[in-house]
This record gives structure tokens, sequence and C-alpha cells, in this order.
């Protein structure tokens, strides 16, 4: 299929607009399109905080398009140069709002910016996370109204889920299988040959884009309902009074055991697709348990953890009031700098709520960040000479690792392992 006249606006520069906009940019004209100035530049100045870039192939497409001025990556936030794409890839954020319901706002408001843009014959593909049904319910009519042109008769649409895995150096965009669709037979065919033009390990091409957003949401959920049954595993497992860890170690024995780890579930995609799913499940009139009583554990387990670190403290005679507690981590997950919805912030609410005070540290957040978003102050580095009651160890970063526990253990402080890292003579409990 001759792709050669594909021109591409990758719409939102996060996590997974990046990532995309540099592999395609390699092959293609691509204008990479965010509506913050200060991303762009960011992006000018090649640099990238997110840390999924690679940079020295962002390098080769913009300068692939400096050289060329019709092949390449170049980065705007000025909507009007949108104009002179003919296929769009939407990758904005899907969040939830403060009642675990989706937010579509920057999804919708990405659909108005191309509407605006629009033209016969053009193709919009989005990646963003949604709910099956989303695209033609809710974008389709925000294209149609802006553009003034018909569904499947002017301008075409296609779904293609992100897989992106923040942190993640091996399973990265080129090398992961990504499934495709498209809202006609020959768009289909066009959105698979395009995405098989970057991947190495091919695409699966769905029968439709309902099919293609369930099978999104459906990955995240499954994986959610599986960390839930270890989370209450965990939580019947500190009643026994044994280690959940060693039940999953014995247990894993067996051939056919899946070896999932009880934990905090934030991030973008596990902690926020589910309610996607059970969404438009409740729309259509059926009340999903397993999917929402799995999101009723994991949401409990920040709370546990809290409320087992102050009982080990008062088992120890340590003062609950003004005591020091040490959380390390706040990212949702290790060596990555995203801190979208982490739990750890859960934790140090509920100790400080007690009257502790908590110090969290963490050498990958972003400390502007992590105080705009949940307005706590990271400390720089830990001060040696400070005395804790409690270290909750959250996320298992590399330099986490060398951490003195044993220094800390020997003062009487209580160390609870989140992560099943720290060696366990120097723990007190663990998930």
């Amino acid at each position: 299929m001759d792709l050669s006249n594909r021109t591409i606006a990758v719409v939102g520069l996060g996590y997974v607009g990046l990532p995309l906009a540099i592999e395609y940019g390699k092959k293609y004209r691509v204008i990479g399109f965010d509506v913050y100035q200060a991303r762009v530049d960011e992006l000018e100045a090649g640099k990238d905080h997110t840390l999924e870039a690679d940079l020295v192939g962002m390098k080769q497409a913009r300068d692939l398009y400096k050289s060329t001025g019709n092949v390449g990556l170049s980065f705007t936030s000025n909507a009007d140069e949108l104009k002179q794409v003919n296929t769009y890839i939407v990758t904005v954020p899907t969040p939830i709002d403060c009642f675990n319901n989706p937010d579509l706002t920057p999804l919708l408001k990405a659909s108005e910016t191309i509407g605006k843009t629009l033209n016969k014959g053009d193709i919009v593909i989005y990646e963003s996370t949604v709910y099956p049904g989303c695209t033609e319910e809710d974008c389709v009519p925000v294209l149609e109204k802006f553009s003034g042109l018909k569904f499947n008769k002017d301008f075409f649409c296609g779904y293609s889920p992100e897989r992106i895995n923040p942190g993640d150096k091996v399973n990265t965009l080129t090398k992961i299988k990504k499934i495709t669709s498209g809202s006609t037979p020959e768009v289909a065919e066009i959105v698979d040959a395009l995405y098989n033009s970057i991947l190495l390990n091919g695409t699966h091409k769905a029968p439709n884009m309902k099919v293609a957003e369930a099978a999104k949401a459906v990955e995240n959920s499954q994986r959610d309902v599986n960390i839930s049954f270890m989370n209450e595993l965990a939580l019947i497992c500190d009643r026994v009074g044994i280690d959940t860890n060693d039940v999953i170690e014995a247990a894993g024995t067996k051939w056919n055991f899946l070896k999932y780890r009880p934990g905090l579930v934030g991030g973008h995609c596990i902690s926020v697709d589910p309610y996607y799913l059970a969404h438009k499940a409740k729309a259509l009139g059926y009340d999903p348990q397993v999917i929402l009583s799995g999101r009723a554990v994991n949401n409990s387990i920040a709370k546990f953890i809290a409320d087992k670190t102050l009982k080990l403290m008062i088992q120890k005679d340590h003062k609950i009031k003004d005591s020091n507690v040490l959380i390390l981590g706040v990212t949702f997950k290790e060596n990555c700098p995203d801190c979208r919805n982490t739990k750890v912030v859960d934790i140090a609410n509920e100790l400080e709520d007690f009257g502790c005070k908590v110090d969290i540290y963490d050498p990958w957040a972003s400390p502007a960040v992590v105080k705009h978003e949940y307005g706590k102050e990271l400390i720089a580095a830990v001060d040696p000479k400070k005395r804790y009651a409690a270290i909750i160890a959250c996320v298992a970063h590399d330099q986490f690792k060398t951490f003195d526990f044993g220094k800390y253990k020997e003062q009487g402080a209580v160390i609870f392992d989140v992560k099943n890292f720290v060696p366990r003579e120097f723990v007190d409990a663990r998930l």
C-alpha cells in the first residue's frame, strides 16, 4: 500500500504521543502538536521530562525535516499548522474526575481543534483510552460539528489503543504489537498499514473500533482485578499472621499459577481504565460487580499500610503525634518519574491525619509536579542525622536498594516494605 502521501499530526506530546511522533517522523512528514507552549519549547530544546523519548531518534527526525522540508518532525502549539496534514493521531490523556467518572474534556477539546482544520478525505486515529463506542458516539459528533463534514463520507476514523509502559525500556513502541481498527474496511487497511510501517512486531487488526476500544479497557481491568485478588490475600494473610509473599512463592510452584503481587495501584492506566469500562456497562443497564469490587480493594490498600504502620509504631512504644515518618518513593512505579494517580500520597495523608510528620523522598519525581498535583513537599535528600519512628518503602527505585535500612532498624524504626525489596531481616511488615 502506498503511504507516501500521508502527512501526520500527533496531537498530545506526552508519554504516548512523543515516542509515536518520533518514529513516524523518521519516515513521514509529522507535526507534533501540544497545547502547552512550555512542552513545545522543551522538545525544541531536545529535552523530555518524561524520559520516554529516544532523544537521538528525535534529533534525527528533527534534522530530517530541517534538511528536506517534506519529511521529518517539527513541533508546534499553533493549531493552524494542522491544516497541512491528512492524518491525525490523538494521544491526549483520558482521566477520571473526583467521582471516578470518565473525564473526556481533553479528548473532546482535541476533537474540536482537529474539527476546525479537518479536510475531505482525512483520517482521525484515536489512541487515548476510552470505553467501547466513545470514538463514534462522543468524538465523531464533535468532528462533524466543527468541520461541517460527514463521518464515513467526507472524513474517517480509526482507533489503535496505546500500549506505552512508562519506564519500560524493553517493551517500547516499535517492539510491541498494536491493535488497529478503522471506521470502514478500507480505512482499517490504511490504519493497519500505517502502524505496520513503523512496528517490528506487527499489528492485530480488530474487526471494528468498538472491539479495539474494549480490548484496551479490558487489558488493564484484568490486571487490576488480578492485583486486587492479591491485595485481598495480603489483608487475609495479615490477619492470619503469615507472609503473603511466602504464600505466593509456594503457590507459584504450580504450573498454571500466575504470580501477581500485591501493591499500590496507581498510574495512568490500571487505576483508571476499569472505571471507563464500568461507566459503559452502567450506561447499558448492567452493574459491574467484579471490576468495581477490585477497584474498592485496591483503593483500600494505602489506608491499610498507614494503619498497620501506626499499630506497629504503638507496639514499639513510639508516640504517634509528631513522630517522624519517612516514605521512600512517590511515583507510581520504580525507575520512572510518572506520579499520575499515585497512591503513596494517600498513605502520607492518613499518617498526617494522626499527627505524624511525614518526609517523602524520591530522586525520580519532580518536586514541582508533586507540589502542584498533591500539595506535598519532597525532601531533597534523607538527613542521616534525623531519627525516624517508621520508614515505608513504597517504590523499588534502584537507588533505594542500597538504602541503609539496618541503621534505622537498630534505632527502633518500624520498617514497612510495600514492594518486597527490603532485606527480610530489617522488615516489620510487608504486603
